[in-house]
């Protein structure tokens, strides 16, 4: 059993949790990511690490109510336990001295695995300029931690609400504009996000790198739940990834895969709601 040892609604509807896990928190990397599941009758939940903390011995996980099954974490008090939490999974972010100006893109959700990877990248001497997206300011997350980790931040918001409106290309075409010379981008949130990203940086042959949230199952690479076209190759997220070219993803394949269980999880999450409300 895994304990909830510090717990915060960051935004409505998106949770904080610091998870007592030491043998995961030790081994753990930037751009890793753990598997959870709540109890006996839960399904297996992947998130990526948004922080760990190997002397604590805790794994810092942040993660947006949109189903069933994250209803049902968002339910676990502080001070309870989560029954399984595997990990880390996955292939590490690649961290070099050697890296020049790297943009880091965050796009709702997406900010929180995006601050270890932007703190270890700035940590070994290179320059960090952030881009927060968020469709309101009331929903932007980790803001002050990602002004630590990096050399600029551009938060933009798809209404005006904070910062420049648009959005994260908009400001990614503005650093463009300006002559900033950027070597390498890297984008997490949502597929479209993600892919908006690419489509801005392929013609400028500016190497970008996405990290891939597929269906999943076992996380071990041996369902193959989590493929995802890669140029001209089948690679599965969990083993492979979760990070990959950005130019080479099939973002077209990777969203309708996304999409084939929406009913089934609507359901579900009704069913879990009902039962909350007593119904």
């Amino acid at each position: 059993m895994f304990r909830v040892l510090r717990k915060k609604e960051l935004s409505p509807g998106v949770f904080d949790y610091d998870v007592e896990a030491p043998r995961v928190a030790k081994k753990a990397l930037p751009g890793q990511f753990i598997v959870l599941r709540v109890n006996e009758e839960g399904e297996r939940i992947p998130l990526t690490i948004a922080d760990f903390a190997p002397e604590a011995g805790f794994v810092k996980i942040i993660f947006q109510v949109v189903g069933a099954s994250t209803a049902a974490l968002a339910a676990v008090a502080e001070g309870e336990s989560i029954l399984d939490f595997v990990g880390p999974l996955g292939q590490p972010s690649r961290i070099g001295s050697d890296m020049g100006t790297v943009v880091f893109i965050g796009g709702g959700i997406g900010v929180a695995p995006v601050y270890p990877i932007a703190r270890a990248v700035h940590e070994a001497g290179n320059k960090v300029i952030s881009i927060l997206g968020a469709k309101t300011k009331d929903i932007l997350i980790l803001e002050e931690e990602m002004r630590s980790v990096s050399d600029e931040v551009i938060v933009t918001t798809d209404d005006g609400s904070y910062g420049v409106k648009g959005f994260v290309t908009t400001a990614l075409q503005q650093l463009v504009e300006r002559g900033e010379k950027i070597h390498q981008v890297t984008a997490i949130g949502p597929g479209i996000m993600m892919k908006s990203v690419a489509d801005a940086t392929r013609p400028l042959g500016i190497k970008t790198i996405v990290s891939l949230n597929p269906i999943m199952v076992d996380g071990t690479g041996m369902c193959g739940g989590c493929r995802v076209q890669v140029g001209d190759e089948t690679k599965f997220a969990c083993v492979d990834g979760p990070e990959f070219d950005g130019h080479l993803v099939d973002f077209a394949g990777l969203m309708s895969r996304g999409r084939m269980y929406r009913e089934q999880e609507a359901e579900a999450k009704d069913h879990v709601c009902n039962i909350g409300l007593g119904r």
